[in-house]
């Protein structure tokens, strides 16, 4: 409560864009005149606004190359251009990017996100199928599904998205990019996030499958004796006793899955797909500084902890030993 008040406090006292422009220089003050009625553009202004603190910043380039820093806190205006005020003007700066703010889906902290949540959905509604094929009487599906785990299982995250992503499209051949309007300007980066999804969700469906097939097979065997005592067939048996019992002892290991899948997600950044670390990566290109990484490094952590916490809380109400 404490920290939404004061980041409340901090917005309404936030100096404005127009505030910070007029501590720019006389130069580039007159650039920005100058510039208004010309269609050559030579200073590029870049301004980052998190509510309670902001970032200006102007830069041009050539033989007398030019870079103002400005950071607005508290009300007021300092000049970032050394010290501690360049670094956290670099730190919002960079932050403001990886976040993908007023930009389109595929960046950032979105891009993160969106990709592991429908990985682990996808991949959890696989799983089941996969788990009970594996524990079947078939010995035919038992043992297609315990190949599929074992495969998947049993080769890198980061080779199985380079066969979805390259080899595939090459045997069958077609382009991920194709499958979508080719005038679409992020064709490209749909066709890489279809890709990444097909891959990510058949490597968290059967490491999924491990864990729900340990979930059903923890119910104790009585269970399923009294349930053919009343009469109830096989799938009536999952459907409404067993599943139901293993879910709550499902979750534990689950939450886990989705943490880890977090961090695998990153991997995009071999098929150049707008995550966090292929941003991070970017603008440490372009700026040479690699200070970059350590937001990077926080914003993983932040969303790490949030659903670390949830999870938590989950586990709590719906733990098995309650």
């Amino acid at each position: 409560m404490a920290a939404v008040i004061l980041f409340i406090v901090l917005s309404i006292i936030n100096v404005s864009e127009s505030e910070m422009m007029d501590r720019a220089s006389s130069t580039v003050k007159q650039m920005i005149e100058d510039e208004k009625d010309s269609s050559r553009k030579r200073l590029t202004a870049t301004y980052n606004d998190f509510g309670f603190i902001s970032y200006l910043s102007f830069t041009t380039s050539g033989a007398k190359a030019l870079q103002e820093s400005y950071v607005g806190f508290a009300g007021k205006v300092f000049k970032a251009d050394e010290g501690f005020a360049k670094f956290t003007g670099q730190m919002i700066n960079y932050t403001y990017r990886m976040l993908g703010i007023r930009q389109n889906l595929l960046h950032g902290v979105k891009l993160t996100m969106m990709l592991t949540t429908l990985s682990i959905l996808i991949g959890f509604v696989f799983s089941v199928f996969l788990a009970l094929g594996k524990i079947s009487d078939n010995k035919f599906v038992s043992r297609i599904c315990s190949g599929y785990i074992f495969f998947f299982r049993g080769t890198p995250l980061l080779i199985q998205l380079f066969v979805v992503y390259f080899s595939i499209p090459g045997i069958f051949g077609f382009s991920w990019r194709g499958l979508f309007d080719m005038a679409d300007p992020e064709a490209v980066y749909k066709g890489a996030f279809l890709a990444a999804l097909i891959a990510f969700s058949l490597n968290s469906a059967a490491y999924c499958a491990e864990i729900v097939r340990a979930a059903i097979q923890s119910i104790d065997k009585g269970q399923h004796e009294a349930a053919k005592a009343l009469g109830l067939g096989y799938a009536h048996t999952m459907a409404h006793i067993v599943i139901p019992q293993a879910t709550r002892r499902m979750i534990p290991p689950l939450c886990n899955e989705f943490i880890m899948m977090i961090k695998d997600v990153s991997l995009v950044f071999a098929i150049s797909l707008m995550d966090i670390t292929t941003i991070s990566k970017t603008i440490m290109t372009s700026e040479g500084s690699y200070l970059v990484f350590l937001p990077a490094l926080v914003i993983y952590l932040i969303v790490t902890a949030i659903f670390t916490w949830l999870f938590g809380k989950v586990e709590e109400r719906l733990s098995v030993y309650e």
